[in-house]
């Protein structure tokens, strides 16, 4: 065995099926700034917070954000939208044009500034915000040539997401037309609703509202899941909507059709922002129906993705790696089993932590006989950092290593022994002799061993120095070795198998 064993893979193999969709989106399309920084006095000039500014982030917001997130997952992306002739407008078309497989049809509004929203932020808190922006539909020659811009290209595409965040671009007629043209090419429609009009998306193959705009296009309560089906019916039925799929925050999400309807609870996680979750959820219910995925399948992995971009702070994306390590721990069930992970997997959830302001510390080992000396290690790595990592030699390199008779234990059982620890937080089989492939892989902000080593003795020291990160020498605990516990069981007449 070289990897960890897994659950049954069906919900992973189908995310990294994710990458071969072609998704078409049209919307409105905004740039998010946020502006970083600590508040740690009030102004003297009036009552109110000052903030000390640490650093600024622009990046693409409502439907531009959809398509980073479609990107995110691998897809071939189109994003078609109306922007005004100002710097905003370049600075959208430059985020857009850095998306790996996306082609945009930006048009340039004749009135009208880019809408534009900053947020203030002071330690994963947002302060304030401030909007840019003047709500207008497209004048005729506009939403010409955005119709005839994206019915050129359709054919080529898998589905059409409508992005709707009431800025004006799909107001008027222009959503009917772009379904209507949709189905024309034989392409089904998704639309992310605004307001309360769900008239002019009659005919979508599937919409996608929140709780509140659910109430407010219904008119009906939906305070629970029978009440949320009632309202969804009232919509499929009054607009001919193939299917509606609700998202409701902390009670998870309701996938409803005319003659059926399943619900699925929220993702345990800790949220840090909610900001663009659902253009998540568009994005990967897009993809996933593109590349013909069943509904209710697709609404699983959508809700799973959702639970991890509010873990993130701002408007984010989720990749395939960190979607695919979280099924991974789902399926794993057994919370041992799903410490253990393979190299991407790994490096997507080290990625995860750091992004969360967390340092992630390494060490590695064969473990072949965990000792007082091996736990006393783990113990310094793990009060020296937030998350420890441990790689560990998979059974191949463990025998080029120590020879023929090791390991003692094969890899399936050191690494669960390893995992059960508590300082451990995630273990990694390597094949390699040396983690330096490993280590380049997850980035560490700390790497340590025993105090039998230089630093300049340390596999990856070089590395992990060169990115900021340093190198712990532990502390080593006299009198215990693997290589002399095997020796004097041998010595006492046992060969070395764990059965001796």
């Amino acid at each position: 065995m070289t990897e960890p064993e897994r659950a049954s893979p069906v919900l992973t193999d189908i995310a990294a099926a994710l990458a071969g969709a072609r998704v078409a989106i049209v919307g409105d399309v905004m740039l998010d700034r946020f502006v970083y920084g600590d508040i740690d006095r009030i102004s003297p000039e009036a009552p109110v917070p000052v903030l000390k500014l640490h650093h600024r982030r622009e990046m693409l917001g409502g439907a531009g954000n959809v398509a980073a997130n479609a990107a995110s997952l691998g897809a071939t992306t189109l994003l078609a939208a109306l922007v005004g002739a100002d710097a905003a407008g370049d600075r959208i078309g430059d985020l857009v044009a850095a998306l790996p497989g996306a082609t945009t049809r930006l048009g340039r509004r004749a009135a009208g500034p880019t809408t534009v929203k900053t947020r203030i932020v002071a330690r994963q808190q947002q302060m304030l915000r401030l909007d840019e922006e003047e709500i207008a539909p497209p004048t005729p020659a506009e939403t010409e040539a955005l119709l005839t811009g994206v019915g050129a290209v359709l054919p080529g595409f898998d589905v059409l997401l409508l992005s709707d965040y009431a800025k004006g671009v799909l107001a008027g007629d222009m959503a009917p037309r772009l379904i209507a043209a949709a189905h024309g090419a034989g392409k089904p429609v998704i639309v992310d609703p605004k307001g309360h009009d769900f008239g002019r998306y009659a005919g979508a193959d599937l919409v996608t509202p929140n709780l509140g705009e659910l109430r407010q296009a219904s008119g009906l309560p939906c305070d629970g899941d029978e009440e949320v089906v009632t309202a969804a019916r009232s919509l499929i039925g009054r607009h001919r909507i193939g299917a509606i799929i609700v998202t409701r925050s902390e009670h998870g999400m309701s996938v409803v059709t005319a003659d059926g309807a399943e619900h699925l609870p929220a993702q345990a996680r800790e949220v840090f922002d909610v900001s663009g979750a659902g253009d998540t959820v568009a994005a990967l219910l897009a993809c996933a129906l593109a590349r013909g995925v069943p509904l209710t399948v697709a609404a699983r992995l959508a809700n799973v993705a959702a639970g991890i971009v509010v873990g993130k702070l701002g408007t984010a994306q989720v990749t395939p790696g960190e979607l695919a390590l979280t099924l991974h721990q789902q399926e794993a069930g057994d919370p041992v089993a799903a410490k253990i992970a393979d190299r991407p997997l790994a490096a997507a959830r080290t990625a995860q932590w750091r992004e969360g302001g967390l340092v992630v510390g390494f060490t590695n080992g064969c473990f072949d006989l965990l000792h007082p000396g091996h736990l006393s290690l783990l113990r310094q790595a793990r009060a020296a950092c937030d998350r420890l990592v441990v790689g560990i030699n998979d059974d191949t390199s463990v025998r080029r290593l120590k020879g023929p008779q090791r390991p003692i234990q094969p890899l399936q059982a050191r690494a669960a022994v390893l995992a059960a620890l508590q300082v451990v937080d995630l273990v990694v089989p390597f094949a390699e002799d040396t983690p330096l492939d490993l280590i380049q892989a997850l980035r560490p902000a700390l790497l340590v061993k025993g105090a039998d080593y230089r630093v300049d003795q340390v596999v990856g020291a070089d590395f992990v120095q060169s990115h900021g990160g340093r190198v712990l020498l532990a502390d080593l605990q006299a009198g215990f070795s693997t290589t002399s516990t095997v020796a004097r069981m041998v010595a006492s007449g046992g060969n070395g198998s764990p059965g001796s």
